[in-house]
């Protein structure tokens, strides 16, 4: 459905066409760069890493969710397989995963959203083929994600242990985050946004958690655009608030950052165990790596987190 007249002023204010020159593919991948990833390498203190990062196979949430969708297939192609006949050789096991990119732990590649027939700086929807696949602003574009991140912990500013579906996160709730973290946003930071949606999932609550979630709504586009922030993922299967806040509006969140901002976003990143580890400890800045896998054409790409603390 169509961006309404409100939200289209606001994705023209947001807007990040051009902004790193008329054939940028990246956006705000262009905001992670060598400051970002040695301000990341500074806040590393222990060197204890935690994995943010679900399991990828047969338990993966995409039962029930997106059209088409299924979770990873994994099959063996040799089983214990000797080149000369003999077992006393070398035997070798060799498998291979069917998925959906966007299956678990993933980052958005820009491509993956376009509405009013474009795609990020303009450039047309038909630019992702089914030949193909993204012939630009794949996620084979974005490079590496090393940089610092920081949590902002929403349920613990509000004394509770997760939000409910359906809160739609504002930009006020990101701010007093940001000021019980003790740290100042800079260009290129990773956000990494806590609902504590993730419970549901770990609980084997899969229907409960890639239906009605918490997510960011759409007053906190602006609060995203005006910290320069690098990528920003949360803890959800939408990533934004669901249901939406206007039925005439689905995924608006989606739409600005991805085709109008050019903005880098993940969802179903785990963040329990570094929730933990930040209360524990009241640091919640670290070494955020999450590369993704650099897939031909890819719209989605999947991840292998990491927070370094």
């Amino acid at each position: 459905m169509p961006l309404s007249a409100e939200l289209q002023e606001l994705a023209a204010r947001v807007s990040n066409w051009g902004r790193w020159g008329e054939q940028d593919e990246r956006g705000t991948a262009n905001l992670i760069d060598a400051e970002a990833a040695r301000r990341g390498a500074a806040a590393v203190r222990t060197g204890w890493s935690i994995s943010l990062t679900m399991p990828l196979g047969a338990g993966s949430p995409q039962e029930g969710g997106a059209p088409r969708r299924f979770n990873p297939v994994h099959s063996m192609l040799t089983l214990n397989e000797t080149y000369t006949g003999s077992v006393h050789d070398a035997c070798f096991n060799d498998d291979m995963v069917v998925m959906a990119l966007a299956a678990g732990t993933h980052i958005d590649a820009l491509a993956h959203v376009t509405y009013d027939g474009s795609m990020y700086n303009g450039f047309p929807a038909e630019s992702v083929t089914a030949a193909g696949g993204a012939t630009r602003c794949g996620v084979d574009k974005i490079g590496p994600v090393v940089t610092r991140g920081v949590l902002l912990d929403v349920p613990a500013v509000k004394g509770v242990e997760r939000l409910e579906p359906g809160y739609a996160i504002t930009a006020e709730d990101l701010d007093a985050a940001v000021e019980r973290a003790k740290v100042d946003l800079e260009p290129g930071d990773a956000v990494l946004v806590r609902t504590g949606h993730m419970q549901l999932y770990r609980q084997g609550d899969v229907w409960g958690y890639n239906h009605d979630c918490p997510g960011l709504s759409t007053k906190t586009i602006e609060w995203v655009h005006d910290h320069d922030i690098g990528v920003i993922v949360d803890d959800t299967y939408v990533f934004e608030v669901w249901p939406p806040e206007d039925w005439a509006s689905m995924m608006p969140v989606h739409m600005i950052h991805l085709r109008d901002m050019g903005q880098l976003q993940g969802q179903n990143f785990d963040l329990e165990d570094l929730a933990a580890a930040c209360a524990e400890d009241g640091i919640y800045e670290f070494l955020f790596t999450a590369t993704p896998e650099p897939v031909s054409g890819g719209c989605s790409a999947p991840v292998a987190a990491v927070a370094t603390r």
